[in-house]
């Protein structure tokens, strides 16, 4: 039987579209060979999408290194990620840092501008509002260093683009909680 036109099926669930949303995992693991691969080749093989990934050794006695992965996805998505994040061998520890009231994230980007005149001046007032760094400079360009959030640093370099934006370099988002907790 069919309602108003639409045909009537037995498997027709119902399903409700789920928006995506962008979640930070940081991931405690053991510093050795391979892992990093494992942990790509986990995301590769599922199909999901890594927007930012960074690694360094965070405690050279213990032999741990920590992973950031900024990641999309829906809901469900986020959670199966971070299910099969935990079932990797050598994962000691997986934070969800969006989940967590007390995660920082931060990243650091190097924005060069091309400009003169009032466009030089204009990127120089703007790089005091969002207190970018200037690190080199020559008479038709500017480098400027920013941390923040990923958001203010995407506003940042939105602004620069109708400046005379040349290049962007970003280190990927790093994340940690606050307090004494430890990861």
């Amino acid at each position: 039987m069919t309602v108003q036109g639409a045909p009537a099926s037995a498997y027709d669930m119902g399903h409700a579209v789920e928006a995506e949303a962008v979640a930070t995992f940081a991931v405690l693991v053991d510093n050795e060979p391979g892992v990093l691969h494992r942990v790509v080749g986990l995301f590769a093989a599922r199909g999901y999408n890594i927007e930012s990934l960074t690694v360094a050794e965070t405690d050279a006695a213990a032999h741990t290194s920590r992973i950031t992965i900024v990641t999309r996805g829906t809901p469900h998505v986020l959670a199966q990620i971070e299910a099969q994040l935990q079932k990797l061998v050598s994962t000691r520890h997986v934070q969800n840092v969006t989940k967590d009231p007390n995660g920082a994230e931060r990243e650091l980007a190097l924005v060069k501008v091309r400009g003169a005149g009032a466009k030089r001046v204009e990127a120089l007032r703007l790089a005091e509002i969002f207190r970018a760094k200037v690190i080199d400079t020559t008479t038709a360009s500017f480098i400027f260093e920013i941390t923040g959030a990923p958001a203010k640093i995407d506003k940042f370099v939105g602004l620069m683009r109708p400046l005379g934006l040349v290049e962007v370099s970003r280190t990927g988002v790093l994340s940690i909680e606050r307090g004494v907790e430890t990861l």
